[in-house]
């Protein structure tokens, strides 16, 4: 039996997901190997459309996207639905995110793939399930930071709810049905046969808040905000910027001793212990307060990390982009593009020793219609000629103009 180049290059998935956590998971199958095939509206996918944008193309839709083929097609059309089973014949994964109920109503529910390829694997994934008290309910990523209590953790007390900056629900839910895909197709291995998964944005904010849950279930305490635990951990000014220490735990706190200079604090009994250290955080702050006012970001990680203490910068995006970090180790890549020249994208999450994974580019609007349709399905051209007419498929020259 031979070995793959790349982890999963025999796998085909069809994506049928638009926005954030459908297309990024067939994404990360996309990087792993896999051929997808993006099925997008004639005109292209409503998120080609999103800023921000570098040169004409999204930033918003090259991160979900990249590496994907494009099949640009009216699924509203018998003649493309047609071509759709026919696709679902020789895949082996596909992936949606519409409101639950939707893709039944197009005639694409588990049952039917399953009739027209019984290894298929259907990955559904909306914002409540397929299936609970509010799963015909609509949503996007904040429904799961506030569903499931992150907003009201995250900052101190008395502060009104906070969201994150980023998609975190939406990427932690595309991770969740990467993972759920690649355990079905191992089983498949097995048993012959696929499967449908049901993953949700609410679940995902709930698997992000289960420790403070599990602790309010069992006690009926209700958690306060902010940092509780014990000093230095969190986020502390210094000259020109901010910076993270995070050393609470008790074999830390002698090398806090020393980087503060205050060595007589590893017999004072007001910070033997965590709960000490917590209740006398102030006298602890002021000292760190006192040592980093004089030193810039640079110097107190410097500092901090000479002694063993873990410190690393608070970054602004700017910073983050320029630091070398995510270059250096293929995070962050930069391939072509047909509108911006060459735009930034993610890449390698994984550095598998042997099989590497495909960073590609985004696709034109339609721009495998053929190579899916002829090579893959064997229509002929005048077949395809005849859908182009038809209206049934869709080409890149209908890309609308956008801003840039």
């Amino acid at each position: 039996m031979g070995s793959l180049k790349h982890p999963l290059e025999d796998i085909r998935v069809i994506d049928l997901g638009r926005h954030q956590a459908g297309p990024r998971c067939a994404q990360v199958l996309a990087r792993m190997g896999a051929e997808v095939i993006k099925v997008e509206r004639l005109g292209g996918e409503e998120t080609r459309y999103h800023g921000p944008w570098v040169r004409k193309q999204s930033s918003y839709w090259v991160q979900y996207n990249s590496g994907k083929k494009s099949l640009s097609m009216d699924l509203r059309k018998e003649q493309g639905k047609e071509v759709l089973r026919k696709l679902i014949g020789v895949s082996d994964v596909l992936v949606q995110n519409f409101r639950p109920g939707t893709i039944e109503k197009m005639g694409f529910g588990y049952e039917v793939l399953k009739e027209l390829n019984p290894k298929i694997i259907m990955v559904n994934v909306s914002a409540y399930g397929q299936f609970g008290p509010y799963s015909e309910n609509i949503g996007y990523d904040p429904i799961g930071q506030t569903m499931s209590g992150i907003t009201m953790v995250t900052g101190e007390e008395g502060m009104p709810p906070i969201r994150t900056g980023v998609p975190i629900i939406d990427r932690i839910t595309s991770l969740h049905a990467a993972i759920g895909t690649l355990s079905a197709l191992h089983e498949r291995e097995i048993s012959g046969e696929g499967q449908s998964m049901d993953v949700c944005l609410a679940d995902t904010g709930y698997s992000m808040t289960e420790i403070p849950i599990t602790a309010y279930h069992g006690t009926k305490i209700p958690p306060k905000r902010g940092d509780s635990t014990a000093p230095p951990s969190g986020i502390y000014p210094c000259k020109g910027g901010w910076v993270l220490l995070s050393a609470g735990d008790q074999h830390h706190w002698y090398r806090v001793c020393n980087a503060l200079g205050k060595p007589e604090w590893l017999e004072d009994p007001r910070f033997s212990t965590r709960p000490e250290r917590t209740k006398n955080r102030k006298i602890v702050e002021e000292a760190l307060e006192e040592t980093l006012s004089n030193m810039t970001m640079e110097q107190a990680i410097d500092h901090f990390s000479r002694h063993d203490v873990v410190a690393a910068p608070v970054n602004t995006i700017p910073m983050a982009a320029e630091d070398p970090h995510p270059w250096e180790r293929g995070t962050m890549v930069e391939v072509p593009d047909f509108l911006a020249g060459s735009i930034a994208v993610s890449g390698d999450y994984w550095h598998f020793s042997r099989t590497p994974v495909v960073v590609g580019s985004t696709p034109q609007v339609g721009e495998h219609n053929e190579e899916v349709l002829s090579g893959i399905l064997g229509y002929s051209a005048e077949e395809i000629d005849q859908m182009r007419q038809d209206n049934v498929i869709g080409e890149s020259h209908e890309y609308d103009d956008i801003p840039g």
